[in-house]
């Protein structure tokens, strides 16, 4: 596929990153030429240097021929224009464009193919919102993705020493629940990944991947760790984009305090937010944090855009007593040296966007994509298509699925029409949530949950999902 990214900042690089090794034909536009030099030393992809929102740039860039145009400047406006420059000039199927201002976001019509031409807009910041209130909602986990619509879910918590499932063997866990389908899709033991089987036996520090319906993940997490207290106190440092979001989103369900650096932002934030406590000062202060209770919150997000304030915020919060520490960090090696350390989890937010992005590069029928391990796994959810003849997964069981080494189908969802109802004339349809065993047979236009432990892989798997070109 040829793609045409537009900003090289910490969206577009990390998005680059991850296409340009499956295979696509990427290049890349910037008007800072340090940051493409960096880009092309390290990855085998064209770089321009200039505006993304002038024509000139856009052909230089080979915008002519482009399958797809990704806008992910710092600027609404230059994204929106490139977009609409791609359609009417250059004629792009797809264009996506990255969307901060919540007043755009508010009038989906800006967007329509007569005005800007955006296919889909993404906005990081509502993304990591949402990606934060999840784990404020389940305290255990260190991540928690939605698959159909939200009816399936996949957690990832850490086992803990005296943990119920620490020592026994992953099929335990379905006698022990008997009444409750679920699956352990993965287990990252010391940074290496284990495909479980029935015998493989739960130690102390798993990383462990499972997948349930949604409505079952609660009963499940009770079994693989002791159940953390709910979560009532949240003290959010950082009034920025994400902060205020988050604030707004959570501060009917939590106490909520936040910290804002510039005296001016935290006016703002005081007269836009309606229950949560607004405090002026930094991060950083620790006598600030301990005035404010640092160490009586149940959750401290640090959540600047400074990576160094976050880390030393989230330290001293820890250290001061706060039951669970969340960082926002941009920089990758600064994700992986701090995860699993005093930080409960960092967040790293081109890896937590990437996912809706790399949805619409995905060969097949792609629904979801969910970046795994700060981008190590990952988890995607495919429509299965065509019949017996024309299709490598319809009709077959999965023990008979060609999978690659390495990759796991953790759960299908089925749609059934329900006899006799209609809405809206229309027919009404139920979801079923059936958890993958080995005789699970794949059915056409069921939604297949892949769980992908290594990233080479996905090529195969999209060959896979692919019906053969005689089928109509």
């Amino acid at each position: 596929m040829k793609i045409v990214i537009l900003g090289a900042g910490q969206v577009g690089s990390s998005v680059a990153e991850n296409l340009v090794s499956e295979a696509n034909d990427i290049t890349i536009v910037d008007t800072n030429p340090g940051r493409l030099k960096k880009l092309q030393d390290r990855f085998d992809l064209r770089t321009v240097n200039g505006n993304a929102a002038h024509p000139a740039i856009l052909e230089q860039a080979g915008a002519r021929d482009a399958d797809m145009l990704l806008a992910v400047t710092q600027s609404d406006e230059t994204n929106m224009v490139a977009c609409k420059l791609g359609a009417t000039m250059f004629n792009i199927p797809t264009k996506i464009a990255r969307i901060r201002s919540a007043d755009y976001l508010s009038h989906p019509e800006i967007f329509a193919p007569e005005n800007f031409a955006v296919d889909l807009s993404i906005c990081p910041e509502q993304v990591i919102t949402d990606y934060v209130a999840k784990l404020l909602e389940f305290p255990e986990a260190l991540q928690v993705l939605e698959f159909a619509d939200g009816k399936v879910s996949l957690v990832a918590v850490r086992a803990f020493h005296g943990g119920p499932l620490v020592g026994h063997e992953v099929q335990y866990l379905r006698q022990h629940m008997p009444q409750t389908e679920t699956r352990v899709a993965a287990i990252f033991r010391q940074d290496s990944p284990i495909i479980p089987e029935g015998k493989t036996v739960v130690e102390a520090g798993d990383e462990v991947f499972f997948i349930a319906a949604t409505e079952n993940i609660r009963g499940v997490m009770r079994e693989l760790r002791r159940m953390d207290k709910p979560v009532k106190r949240v003290m959010i440092g950082g009034g920025g984009n994400i902060g205020r979001r988050l604030a707004k989103a959570i501060e009917n369900k939590y106490e909520v305090k936040i910290v804002e650096f510039n005296k001016a932002g935290a006016d703002r934030l005081a007269a836009e937010l309606n229950k949560t406590l607004v405090l002026t000062g930094d991060v950083t202060d620790e006598e600030l944090l301990e005035s404010d209770n640092v160490g009586d919150m149940d959750v401290y997000c640090a959540l600047t855009n400074d990576d160094e304030n976050n880390i030393m915020s989230s330290l001293l919060a820890k250290r001061m007593g706060a039951r669970k520490v969340i960082a926002l960090i941009n920089r990758g090696s600064y994700v992986n040296l701090v995860q699993a350390g005093q930080i409960d989890i960092a967040i790293s937010p081109a890896q937590a966007t990437i996912g809706t992005l790399l949805a619409h590069v995905r060969r097949g029928d792609c629904v979801a994509v969910h970046s795994l391990r700060r981008g190590a796994a990952e988890a995607l959810e495919l429509v299965a298509h065509g019949d017996l003849k024309s299709s490598r997964v319809v009709g077959r069981r999965i023990e008979e699925i060609d999978l690659p080494k390495g990759a796991t189908i953790g759960a299908v969802v089925r749609r059934h029409e329900r006899p006799g109802a209609k809405g809206d004339g229309k027919p009404v349809y139920d979801d079923k949530v059936i958890i993958a065993h080995h005789d699970t047979v794949i059915e056409t236009d069921d939604h297949v949950i892949v769980f992908v432990v290594n990233k080479r892989m996905i090529s195969k798997i999209e060959k896979l999902f692919q019906v053969d070109v005689g089928f109509i």
